[in-house]
Formats: structure tokens, sequence, C-alpha cells
């Protein structure tokens, strides 16, 4: 590799974080830090840092996301569906940011034994996968209606009511509840999780399977032309989009709603407003209808309780739909075009297939296609149900123990009980029914844990200003896990440009981004730069977006942006899945493309061949 020999990336068990975060080791399960226990494992393995799930520091109790997909996604590679070469990834914690290490593959002999049943296993699941779905999503939303009629104690009672001690003693009482509830609720996430990777790990493999099939029969086939061929799916991550154009043309057919809903004011004033008028009434209780499930989805990626959702922010689905009914004013088509987006699949494929000389190699083909299409809905349908619906309701939920906790004086706000993770929470809830259950006046350790979860407040803020090392350790030879390449985006490349930049000693000016051809189409445009959900507003019509990776939440804004640019992210990524969804040209793991780029630059998008040419330099 370039420059390999003369820089390489820290060493993980010497990496640190600046001082104004010490302390930060007692935020997260002590097995998330690197360990002398496990360093010669640990030093065998290349670390990056994952900003598709953290992307921002992480708070404690949040970290019970990255948690269970570690376990899910191993489980289902390496024990379920027996995916011969590849296996888990592992997951460290240094300061509040994570990295990531896809392991290498086991020994010839366990490839032998996974392979004998993987087959059998996968085939079973694309041959069935309309049945499997069906109950995928039956046995999920009953899962997700459980976790929101838990029943949390509101209130720890003076004494307990009559009916729960005659005529005979319930036995068990508000202080095994509250303990009970919260180990239900941290078992519901668990499976929810597992639920997640049920078809994922094959949904990924399918489309590696077509794209490598493909490439034999056309070597000269590009990422973006692939990605063309998949695209369309009618799934319920883009309903909430969907819901929103409904809600926005029925608008415009009722008198007065849209020039309510026009107004810069704020979702609860528009609701009053509304209120007002039987056709404002009409259109409110449309919205309503709407609301469960569409509406609970994440206003950013879904894995942050303080990103809320469009149940707890209003705002963001009410101003959405101004754009949209301002949109419809002018004349312009709002929703995703689907028809086209099919049109162009279609035609992408019969050009290609046209050009196949072999029966062998199109049946090949087709297989491989037919596999892709039936199951990579999967794709975008789990991410709605899980990382939006189900956490909503888990944060939504958790808040009615802060809530508690605020009640014997724990902690300060509510959301304060998101800076402890899940192994704290229980001992602090026990404190709780410990001190009812001795009697009144019973002190709790209150102003320890309001200490704690300040100094974990600054530590947070101090680690959004820290710019972290991409990766640690010694990189392979050469990145060959799929998952790695297809999802993170992260390939020989990339890390050669990581190397490069630290080689520099800074980011240095460019001319030209590389990253993967995600959506396919060329457009030239002027830069914005999105770094956190709060400056999602910020963006203009006709702009070309980069982040650090979109949300298939912000469906909405793809219908005026011209492109998307992303600092990470593959040709299966989410963010690369909603451009091709919207028609929208899309490069995505650039690496480091939000620091290489300012809002105003000037810029040329190729999705055909993941490439960004930077034109013009902002002043």
């Amino acid at each position: 590799m370039a420059d390999n020999q003369t820089v390489s990336f820290p060493d993980p068990h010497e990496y640190a974080p600046p001082k104004e975060m010490e302390g930060w080791e007692e935020m997260y399960p002590e097995n998330y830090r690197f360990s002398d226990a496990r360093r010669e494992w640990e030093k065998a393995q290349f670390w990056y840092q994952d900003r598709i799930h953290v992307p921002e520091p992480l708070p404690p109790l949040d970290h019970i996301f990255q948690e269970a997909w570690q376990i899910a996604l191993s489980q289902n590679t390496t024990r379920v569906f027996c995916i011969p070469p590849p296996q888990g990834i592992a997951q460290r914690m240094v300061g509040p940011y994570m990295w990531i290490a896809p392991l290498g593959p086991p020994p010839d002999e366990v490839i032998g034994q996974k392979a004998a049943v993987f087959e059998k296993r996968m085939m079973n699941v694309f041959e069935n996968f309309d049945a499997i779905w069906d109950k995928w999503i039956t046995k999920f939303r009953a899962l997700g209606e459980e976790m929101e009629s838990l029943e949390i104690p509101k209130e720890m009672p003076f004494m307990v009511p009559e009916d729960q001690v005659i005529p005979v003693p319930k036995g068990a009482y508000a202080s095994y509840d509250l303990m009970d509830a919260f180990n239900r609720i941290v078992s519901m996430m668990f499976k929810g999780w597992q639920y997640h990777f049920e078809l994922l790990n094959l949904t990924y493999l399918a489309y590696l399977m077509f794209s490598d099939t493909a490439k034999k029969i056309f070597p000269n086939i590009s990422d973006g032309a692939i990605g063309k061929m998949v695209a369309g799916a009618d799934v319920s991550m883009y309903q909430p989009d969907e819901e929103l154009c409904r809600l926005a043309r029925l608008a415009v057919s009722l008198p007065g709603v849209a020039d309510v809903l026009k107004k810069d004011t704020t979702a609860a004033e528009k609701i009053s407003e509304l209120s007002q008028t039987s056709e404002g009434k009409q259109w409110l209780e449309a919205y309503d209808k709407a609301k469960n499930p569409w509406f609970y989805v994440s206003c950013g990626g879904g894995w942050y309780h303080y990103e809320g959702s469009w149940t707890t922010k209003p705002d963001y689905p009410y101003n959405y739909i101004k754009g949209y009914v301002e949109q419809l004013e002018k004349g312009e088509k709002i929703e995703r075009d689907l028809a086209e987006v099919d049109r162009q699949r279609d035609e992408i494929i019969a050009e290609y297939r046209e050009l196949i000389q072999s029966d062998e190699d199109r049946d090949s083909f087709d297989n491989a296609f037919n596999m892709v299409r039936t199951i990579f809905v999967f794709a975008e349908n789990h991410l709605f149900w899980v990382e939006h619906w189900f956490h909503t309701i888990w944060f939504a939920k958790i808040r009615e123990f802060g809530k508690i906790m605020i009640d014997y004086d724990m902690i300060n706000e509510v959301d304060d009980i998101f800076m402890f993770n899940r192994h704290e929470i229980p001992m602090m809830l026990s404190e709780i029914a410990t001190s009812w259950a001795l009697g009144i006046d019973m002190p709790v350790m209150g102003d320890v844990y309001k200490a704690k979860a300040e100094k974990r407040r600054k530590i947070l803020a101090a680690a959004r200003e820290w710019n972290p090392s991409p990766a640690l350790g010694n990189p392979p030879e050469e990145m060959a896990e799929p998952f790695t390449i297809m999802l993170w985006g992260i390939n020989q490349n990339t890390v050669n440009e990581w190397l490069r930049s630290a080689a520099a000693g800074d980011e240095g000016d460019v001319s030209e981004l590389i990253g993967f051809p995600s959506s396919a189409g060329v457009v030239e445009g002027t830069v914005r730069v999105i770094r956190s959900l709060d400056q999602l507003a910020e963006l203009q019509d006709g702009e070309i977006l980069a982040c650090p990776t979109t949300s298939p939440s912000w469906a909405p804004v793809f219908s005026k942006i011209k492109a998307t640019i992303t600092d990470i992210g593959g040709i299966a990524s989410h963010a690369a899945i909603v451009c091709r969804e919207y028609g929208v040209p899309s490069v995505t793991g650039t690496g480091y493309g939000t620091a290489k780029l300012k809002s105003g630059d000037k810029v040329r998008v190729d999705g055909d061949r993941g490439v960004v040419t930077i034109l013009e330099k902002a002043n």
C-alpha cells in the first residue's frame, strides 16, 4: 500500500481522546473498551469508525442499539444462515465514538461445515420470501404493540391500593413492577434487533451475488448501472413521505387549508387555526389517521433519543407539507416517480440482457436478478419498522422511567435517564424500589446521579469538537469483506485516502473526490454541507447535499435537491438506496467529503463513475 510504510493509524490501545473527555470509560459497558486482556487479538484487527450508526457522540443508553446489532448481525452470518467465509463485526468504544472491525474468515474446515448448510437455508428464504415476510411483519408489529402497551408505574403509591390486597394479596407490587418493566423493555429491544437482522444479511448477499454475476458477464458494467437495475421498490420506508404528499394534495383541495399550512408559524399554531373550520378539522382528522404508524418516523436516523420523531416534533412534517403545498401550487410533481424508476430499470435490464450470448449466462443473470428483486425490499421495509417505529415507541416508554426518577429527585430532567447505560439504570430503579419499601423520608443518591449526568453531558459536548482518527490499527493488504464494502463503503481506496490525509497532516485542498457510484446521473450545482440534523432546514431548492450520511426519513428533501454526496456508505447503504428510489444522482463513501467541501462550492457529481469534481471553491 502506498504510504503505509511511513504512516499508519493509531494503535487502538494507545489511542485516547482529549482530556476534556476524561471519565468517558464509565459511560459504556467494560467489554466495549480496548483491553490488555485481549490486546493480541485486538491488535490483529483493523478498526474503522462507524459513522453510519454512530455519526455523533453516543449517549450511554442509546448505546443499547449498538450492543443489539453487533450480536444480531454477527449471529445471522456465523450461526444462523452460516454464510461460509464472513464472520461477525466487533465493536469498541474510544470516547463517545465507536470503531468496528469486520473479522477475517474462519479456518477452512469451518467454512466447509458452514457451506454444507448455507445453500439450503438461503434458498428457503428466497423461495418462500412472501410467506416469511408476512410472518415477519406480523410478529414484529406484535412486539412493538407489546412494548407500547407495557405498563410502567406512573408513581410509587403511598399505600398499595386495597384491591391488590383484598380479597387475595397480589404478592408482587410496584417495587417489582418498576424493575420488571425495565428488564422486559430491554429484552424487547434485543428481540427487536434479532428480528431486524433476520433477513438483512441475505438481502445484502443477494445484491452482492447479482453484482458479481453481472460483472462476470459484463466485465465493464458500472456499479451505477447495477444499482439502477435493482431500484424501484414499493416499501414501508417511503410511506411516511407518501402520506405527506397525500395530505398536501388534500390541503390544496380544501378551501382555506393550504393558506394556513403555508404560513411561517409553528405546527401548534397551525393546528389551532385549522381546528376553527370544518375543512381544517377534516384535514386534521386525515393527518391523525396517518400518524400511527407512519409518523412514528425519526427526524434523523432513529439512533439518538434527542432526534425526536414526527410525532414528538410535528414542526418537521408540517414544514415538509408546507413545501409540498407550495410545489403543488406551482404545478410541480411532488411524489417519487416510481413509474419512471421502474421504466429505467426495465430498460437497462432489457438492454444488457439482449447482449448476453449464451443461455447459461442468461439463466444465471435472470436467476440472480429475480433473487435480488425478491428480497431487496426488506432492506428498506425493516428499516422503517425497527429503527423508526420501534425506536420511537422505545424512547417514549423510557421517558416514563425518567419521570419516576424525577419524582424521587434522582435526575433533573427526564432525558437525563439517557446519560446512564442499560446496566446502570436497574441499580437506580432498585434504589427507588428500596427507598419506597423502607418507608417515608428514605434518602437516595440523587446528588451523585445528577452530578454524573451533568459530567456526561459535558463529555458528549466536548466529543462534538473532537475529530477522531477514522481508523485504528494496521490496515490489511486488501479490504475484501463484502458487507464492509457494500454497506459502509470502506474499500482500499478509502483507506489509502485516509492514510494520505494523515501523511499530509491536514485535509488539504483537492479538486476531486472519489467514492461509490451509488445512484446514476451527472449534475452540476452548489453544495450545501449538512453535518447534523438541526442544519437540515438550511438546505435550499436545487442544491447538492453533502453530509456524513443521509437518513431515509429525509425523503421529502430528495424532491428538491440535485444530488447527494456522503462521507460514508457503499452501494447498499441507506443513502444509496434512497437516492436511487428518488432518481437523485449520488456518490457515497467519499471519506472526507464534508471536510473538503464547503457550502457554496460548485461541483459536478458523477453518479455513474463515483466522482465528485470541484469546479469552483466558495469564497
